[in-house]
């Protein structure tokens, strides 16, 4: 099996066909994954379609090391969290391919990275180590190559003088921030940016109120004069990053898939327009589990493209009596 290829899908036939690969290769390489498949009873040699494949509670990252190979993990990447027990851990055999995903990934939906300037607004995952968004952004700095790029923590003042003079020079931004900082920039000076795209990569981290999509959009488009606000679904447990052009309506690269489950029965799905769980195929994630059961709530419209409403309250996740294991 070559990783590589996953990068060279063309059509569904082909994701369906290699995910079911995948499929075999981590029921035999990933202890965890393998027991997780015989405590449903699931025969292996009987998931014939993709449907059919078992998609891995996400909460297990946080207490089982979640690896599909013999190779030691060159990278560890970490979630948020106040503690040590609710902290995910992903670990990362091939570090190449987070960096081919990420990298292909921005330029199917924005091009050539040089032709930006980035300008990152990320205080809650700078502060931490092992934020795999630091990570992906930095290389995306680097590679830009503009001497203009890079990060900013709390001078928030000095990020708005240059990405007002910038803009001004008819530079081509982007401004990539997680949402209560560019709430609170927002909300303190006044921009009418022509030439910037806003992308935000959600949460509040407990800085501000939460609030929802349409009202955070609404805010940040107002104090930044801007039409839309793109958006990034990424996280620790994934090795790929869908995005949104606006409006919350995000798609994906052709190497990861979004399926949406029934919230009462995990093992049934949820037809197109219909809210459910949010499954995620990410093949990237060949070396730990590409098959994970998320705690977001979402949809899938007819072209494939996904809304994420809101997250699971625990009590409400149905199915993971499992997690004992």
């Amino acid at each position: 099996m070559d990783p590589k290829s996953f990068f060279r899908i063309k059509n569904s036939q082909e994701f369906s066909s290699i995910s079911l690969d995948v499929f075999r290769y981590q029921y035999k390489h990933n202890l965890v994954y393998h027991e997780f498949c015989d405590l449903l009873g699931v025969n292996a040699d009987k998931v014939t379609r993709l449907e059919d494949i078992p998609f891995l509670p996400i909460e297990f990252f946080r207490t089982k090391q979640v690896i599909s190979t013999t190779k030691e993990a060159t990278t560890v990447f970490s979630s948020s969290g106040t503690t040590a027990s609710n902290t995910s851990k992903h670990y990362v055999a091939q570090l190449n391919l987070y960096e081919q995903s990420f990298r292909s990934g921005f330029e199917l939906f924005y091009g050539n990275v040089k032709d930006y300037c980035i300008l990152a607004l990320l205080p809650s995952y700078l502060e931490r180590e092992g934020s795999s968004l630091v990570y992906m952004v930095n290389d995306l700095i680097q590679r830009s190559d503009h001497p203009e790029s890079g990060f900013y923590l709390n001078d928030q003042e000095v990020l708005a003088n240059k990405l007002r003079r910038l803009d001004a020079a008819g530079e081509r931004i982007l401004l990539i921030g997680v949402s209560f900082a560019l709430l609170d920039m927002a909300e303190r000076g006044s921009f009418q940016l022509r030439n910037t795209i806003i992308m935000e990569t959600g949460g509040m981290k407990g800085r501000r109120k939460e609030l929802i999509r349409e009202e955070l959009h609404e805010k940040i488009q107002l104090g930044f004069g801007v039409s839309r606000v793109h958006s990034e679904y990424g996280m620790t447990e994934l090795l790929s990053q869908a995005y949104s052009s606006g409006h919350g309506i995000f798609n994906t690269p052709p190497w990861m898939k979004v399926l949406i489950r029934d919230t009462e029965d995990p093992f049934r799905w949820q037809p197109k327009g219909r809210s459910g769980g949010v499954n995620i195929i990410d093949l990237a994630n060949v070396y730990s589990c590409s098959f994970l059961a998320t705690q977001d709530l979402g949809k899938r419209r007819e072209d494939g493209s996904f809304e994420i409403l809101g997250r699971f309250d625990h009590a409400d996740i149905r199915g993971c009596n499992l997690m004992v294991l």
